[in-house]
């Protein structure tokens, strides 16, 4: 069994957090909220595969 990265998980489990957090912004009806945890959603997201890049030297 191989090891487990736990910086990529725990960025993987933010970035699900921030989705989760979009629908809730949805139902609070809240623009800026929903603006706001897209960005970070996404942000988060970018960062990480560039991670995953830098990580297997491609």
């Amino acid at each position: 069994m191989r090891n487990l990265d736990w910086q990529m998980l725990g960025l993987a489990i933010l970035v699900i957090v921030m989705f989760m957090a979009v629908g809730l912004s949805i139902a609070l009806r809240s623009i800026f909220l929903i603006s706001l945890f897209t960005l970070l959603g996404f942000g988060l997201m970018g960062f990480g595969l560039s991670l995953k890049k830098r990580k297997s030297g491609a």
